[in-house]
């Protein structure tokens, strides 16, 4: 099912197009529809029928489409409570964009109290045979950010300063000497991609789901930490201790950490001209990482 047309933009107001012509490809009614979040994907939630409905950013996001429905059917027949795709022929084209459909989870986002749930989800994803009936993509950690900065309302000073920093990081992560073994990664590891539904934590978010090393499903955490101070002393400590590791003791931590810097970094720059209290926060990130200080401070969006 598709509707194909060329759409270089990506903002709210053209995603509930995208939404609306994909409801109706779906036979599903959009009139419930509830903007959820506006990131790599929009999400909408149609009330009416319990379904979330995802509409990734742009043409380049199919591969991780079709991804996402096999991971979850992956998951599931592994014991480890995932997201489900409704099953209907998807993903769905609309003006070139995926879409895909998900049974909505009737809970609440992962918070500060579930950041030991996270450490066990983590551990035992990390623990799973590789899949059998299909291959994850090798990960590549860095591979959506160049885009975003060459598509991006800034100023070619920071432009060129990103791409600096994407190639120094780059070079950095080929040096690395990972202490584990490859396994299937989330790949966008934070506490926002569990639901908490009757006490149960429950996966979400596949789209950068891929076969490489553990360690930067933990550095998501260690860097909100480290850097965001998103988290107490304790609450990390709750983590890696629930995980069995604490990442940020290994002497690689630093281009982790620097490497989730800039994919926080970019990601919210997408949105930079939808507010400003966004515009602030991007400055606010581009500080740290022109300096290198971990002030601390960062504000979730």
């Amino acid at each position: 099912m598709s509707i194909e047309v060329n759409s270089p933009a990506f903002s709210l107001k053209q995603a509930e197009n995208i939404l609306a012509q994909a409801c109706e490809l779906a036979e599903l009614p959009a009139a419930s529809a509830r903007p959820m979040r506006l990131g790599e994907n929009a999400l909408f939630h149609l009330t009416n029928v319990g379904v979330v409905v995802r509409i990734a950013r742009g043409p380049d996001y199919w591969p991780d489409a079709y991804k996402e429905v096999e991971v979850s059917d992956w998951l599931s027949g592994q014991g480890i409570p995932a997201a489900k795709a409704v099953d209907i022929p998807q993903p769905i084209s609309v003006l070139g964009h995926p879409v895909t459909f998900w049974f909505y989870i009737d809970g609440r986002n992962g918070g500060p109290g579930d950041i030991a749930a996270l450490g066990r989800v983590l551990r035992r994803l990390h623990a799973l045979p590789a899949p059998a009936d299909f291959r994850l993509p090798a990960t590549s950690i860095l591979d959506r950010v160049l885009p975003r900065i060459e598509g991006a309302p800034i100023s070619d000073e920071d432009r060129d300063f990103l791409t600096a920093r994407v190639d120094s990081l780059a070079a950095s992560i080929k040096k690395l000497d990972f202490p584990m073994q490859p396994t299937a990664i989330h790949g966008d590891a934070h506490v926002q991609n569990l639901m908490i539904r009757d006490g149960e934590a429950v996966l979400i978010d596949f789209e950068r789901f891929a076969w490489g090393q553990p360690e930067w499903d933990l550095a998501v955490t260690a860097t909100e930490y480290v850097t965001a101070g998103w988290w107490t002393d304790n609450q990390y400590r709750l983590f890696a201790d629930s995980y069995g590791y604490d990442i940020t003791e290994w002497e690689g931590f630093d281009v982790l950490r620097q490497t989730n810097e800039i994919k926080m970094t970019t990601w919210l720059m997408q949105n930079v001209n939808e507010s400003p209290d966004i515009a602030r926060e991007y400055e606010r990130r581009m500080n740290t990482l022109r300096t290198d200080e971990a002030t601390r401070d960062w504000q979730a969006f």
